[in-house]
């Protein structure tokens, strides 16, 4: 999908790739630059055969860097063979000064998920960005990093479906929900292929043993028979049909929480719609498109300008700085590719259209996004684009990083 998007004008843009794990998607994120900072791993857990936790360190210098809100993401950093690498993760535990945890997924091929799962240990050293992202509660949180703010003043009902590493941010956001409130409940659905694929088993029963009656855990096995055959094998529209419609509170949900690859999050928020279900109600992440054939971002791809050639001129603004740089018309370059060239700090983080973390605001000329699966509605509205998956389409394009 492409979509022409004017200097503030509406854009007709409303669809919904980044290897190795889940990054976020829509949703109203307080605004804040991202910057990298070295932090120390102190802890390295097992939580499956290709899964790990990793607990890094925050000074307490930097503590206010690194606030976050449940659901939340960060970019690590590092070099591998001379290139850097940069891959997302959701932070898998709720507030806690002090400390960022994130959940790391062995991927098929991943070559950071990969090196992590195998090599990564306590003392090691990686540039951890500061977090972001949008798939959090909208229900208000008045300071980052104090859950106890959290609006409950009725009696909320939240209902996640995860699949694999999806279960990373919801996991979050179920134990900040369940802790912050006597009246709230969580109903959870989690996909996996195998029992020993169960990402923080032992956390998911702790919690249905500290909540018993307000947490409800729906585990779905795609590989493995379980009494009930609608837990057992994949989940297609046919089982979530059932399970939307016979147990899940679905009338009473104040907030959904879809996490998980493309197909199994569209194929939920088309079942949600077809009930009915208010689009603002439903929060959604990818941690993969599941669409080989959909174009991708580039970030650090080699352009040479030919002066006097044909060339877009592309001026940005970061940081109260304004830079400039010139584009060949015929190179298709995005706009984070080109910006790269003359201001290395350029924020990006999966430079796939997911994570949202390139967003700058269009001031004036127009360009084309090839993919969107992070900006919202009334952030398109806005002029909002995603660099990375933006190519100027007039002869001059002003961008705005700091909006």
């Amino acid at each position: 999908m492409t979509t022409s998007v004017p200097a503030q004008a509406p854009s007709a843009l409303s669809a919904p790739s980044a290897a190795d794990a889940a990054v976020p998607s829509p949703g109203p994120a307080p605004s804040r630059r991202t910057t990298f900072h070295p932090l120390t791993v102190t802890e390295v857990r097992r939580l499956t055969e290709d899964a790990i936790e990793v607990t890094f360190a925050v000074p307490e210098a930097l503590t206010g860097s690194y606030d976050y809100l449940p659901g939340q993401y960060v970019a690590l950093r590092t070099t591998m063979d001379g290139t850097e690498v940069r891959r997302s993760y959701s932070i898998c535990a709720e507030p806690r000064p002090g400390e960022i945890r994130v959940a790391i997924k062995r991927d098929l091929g991943g070559r950071f998920s990969t090196w992590a799962n195998e090599s990564l240990k306590a003392g090691d050293v990686l540039d951890v960005m500061s977090p972001a992202g949008g798939f959090i509660s909208k229900h208000p949180m008045n300071g980052l990093n104090h859950p106890e703010d959290l609006d409950v003043t009725g009696e909320n009902v939240f209902v996640a479906v995860a699949a694999g590493s999806g279960i990373t941010p919801v996991i979050a956001i179920a134990r900040t929900v369940l802790a912050a409130s006597e009246s709230t409940r969580f109903d959870l659905v989690y996909a996996n292929k195998a029992a020993m694929d169960v990402m923080f088993l032992e956390e998911l029963a702790d919690l249905k043993d500290r909540y018993p009656a307000r947490f409800a855990l729906h585990h779905v096995l795609s590989r493995e028979q379980r009494i009930s055959p609608l837990l057992s094998g994949r989940i297609d529209a046919e089982k979530l049909s059932v399970l939307i419609d016979s147990v899940l509170p679905t009338q009473q949900v104040d907030e959904w929480f879809l996490c998980g690859p493309f197909e199994l999050v569209q194929m939920c928020r088309d079942a949600l719609a077809e009930r009915g279900v208010d689009a603002e109600k439903v929060r959604f992440e990818l941690f993969s498109t599941g669409q080989p054939g959909k174009p991708e971002g580039s970030a650090g791809r080699p352009v040479a300008v030919e002066p006097g050639g044909d060339n877009y001129s592309i001026t940005f603004r970061l940081d109260g700085l304004q830079g400039k740089v010139a584009s060949p018309t015929h190179a298709r370059e995005s706009i984070l590719n080109a910006a790269l060239r003359v201001r290395p700090d350029v924020p990006f983080a999966c430079a796939g259209g997911v994570c949202g973390t390139c967003r700058a605001k269009v001031v004036t000329g127009t360009v084309e996004m090839d993919e969107n699966y992070a900006l919202e509605p009334d952030e398109l509205a806005k002029g909002y684009i995603l660099t990375c998956q933006s190519r100027p389409t007039s002869p001059d394009v002003t961008v705005d990083y700091d909006a």
